[in-house]
């Protein structure tokens, strides 16, 4: 059974901190070292000092970024730049936007949430990487709170949950712009009955984690290491929840964006590769124009060139020239993936990491870390090939919500990196200190 319960939720202090929008922060796995040092700069209270503090050579075990997370956090407490609520309660949360065009509103709410280590009400579709599990380790540890929210999705095709916080809610307690430009606004819901109804209406429904895969396994992982430590078996401790956003899965709101491949390997043979690629992929080669280098324009080409609701289609990005690549037979799965389900199969990501990165450049599990990165931004996957950064990039679609519920439903994993939900949590909305009962 799904439990879920309210917190004292602890916010920045209006009365502290005039424009709210300065402290606010991006996720911490999508703050590159640019904007950590621009966030740095714009305000000393801003969030990016809990969430991704900044590391120095001379770094020790009693002086480092996630004890200095600490250090921040605690006098951000006493000074009262931080405060915790009054009542426990759960934080509706609405996201408005744009994408491709059109506007949009996304509509969750912040709850704890009962952890649960067999993975039988939360469903998983992506593997962790052991560096994110350890980082998020280390600042738990130090800080005995949950900075960052975990987003799962539910399935209420009637949307009952949503109208019934849509009846209570009237004027947000905060409204900022994020780094996105997106608006966000939390409201605070503490009546114990309108909670209770929601807590009884996801009880018996299957959550699907959307963003978080590595945050969800690292709660356990400190769950399982603070029963260890403390010796407390209660299933009400507080280490054993997460703070989390509850999304349904039907909102109009939520849209899937690709996650494209960026490749490190300085031996591949392109030739060789093309030749080799032939045997599974019809391949398209595209020769740029010298001099060429409008790379939101070149892109949008890109995007339409593989854009496909069907077949399987890829662009290989190399200085120059790039190739369309796109499947000839789906069965040619079955010799790499024979125990995985046909849904796994017939997955793009599944299709680009078992035949082109495994098959035929020798990218395995065990040195993905060392010579794949990723990105969602489309021109970088052309920019920084162009620069010398990286050897090649890989250009994809974006993954179906239906598929992500197949494979999690069937108790299966997709590669990394195999979703990029937008729109994105704002960090320094909320957060949850297990010390605060």
């Amino acid at each position: 059974m799904v439990e879920i319960a309210p917190f004292k939720g602890i916010s920045y202090n209006k009365e502290k901190i005039s424009v709210l929008d300065d402290v606010m922060s991006p996720p911490y796995d999508i703050i590159s070292p640019t904007m950590q040092q621009s966030l740095y700069d714009k305000h000393p209270h801003n969030y990016v000092r809990l969430i991704l503090g900044k590391q120095f050579e001379d770094d020790t075990p009693n002086n480092n970024r996630y004890t200095r997370a600490k250090q921040q956090l605690d006098a951000m407490m006493k000074e009262v730049i931080l405060q915790p609520s009054e009542k426990p309660a759960i934080y509706p949360y609405k996201i408005t936007y744009s994408v491709d065009g059109t506007d949009r509103v996304m509509h969750g709410f912040f709850v704890l949430l009962k952890l649960d280590p067999s993975y039988e009400l939360v469903k998983a579709h992506e593997r962790t990487l052991s560096k994110p599990k350890a980082d998020r380790l280390n600042l738990m540890r130090a800080c005995h709170a949950n900075l960052e929210p975990i987003q799962l999705l539910y399935i209420d095709k009637k949307d009952s949950i949503r109208a019934v916080i849509d009846r209570q809610v009237d004027e947000p307690m905060i409204t900022v712009k994020g780094y996105d430009g997106f608006s966000h606004s939390l409201w605070k819901l503490d009546d114990e009955q309108v909670i209770s109804q929601i807590a009884d209406q996801l009880k018996d429904k299957l959550l699907f984690i959307a963003d978080g895969h590595h945050r969800y396994q690292t709660a356990i992982n400190y769950a399982e290491e603070m029963k260890k430590k403390t010796g407390d078996t209660n299933e009400k401790a507080p280490f054993n929840y997460r703070m989390v956003i509850l999304v349904n899965m039907f909102d109009k709101g939520l849209a899937i964006l690709p996650t494209h491949r960026f490749i490190k390997k300085s031996d591949v043979d392109l030739d060789n590769l093309m030749k080799r690629l032939n045997e599974f992929f019809t391949v398209e080669e595209k020769i740029i124009s010298e001099g060429t280098r409008d790379y939101e324009r070149l892109s949008h080409q890109i995007k339409q060139d593989i854009a496909s609701a069907k077949k399987h289609k890829f662009a290989l990005y190399t200085k120059h020239r790039y190739y369309v690549l796109t499947l000839k037979d789906e069965q040619s799965m079955d010799t790499f993936a024979e125990d995985r389900s046909s849904t796994w199969r017939t997955l793009d990501v599944s299709i680009l990491h078992k035949i082109v990165l495994e098959h035929l450049m020798g990218i395995t599990q065990d040195n993905l870390e060392d010579h794949v990165s990723y990105t969602r931004v489309d021109e970088e996957a052309l920019k920084h090939v162009d620069d010398g950064t990286y050897d090649l990039s890989i250009l994809m679609n974006a993954t179906k919500i239906e598929e992500l519920k197949a494979v999690a439903d069937a108790g299966e994993h997709m590669p990394q990196k195999s979703t990029y939900f937008l729109p994105k949590m704002l960090s320094g909305l909320v957060m949850y200190s297990m010390d605060i009962p």
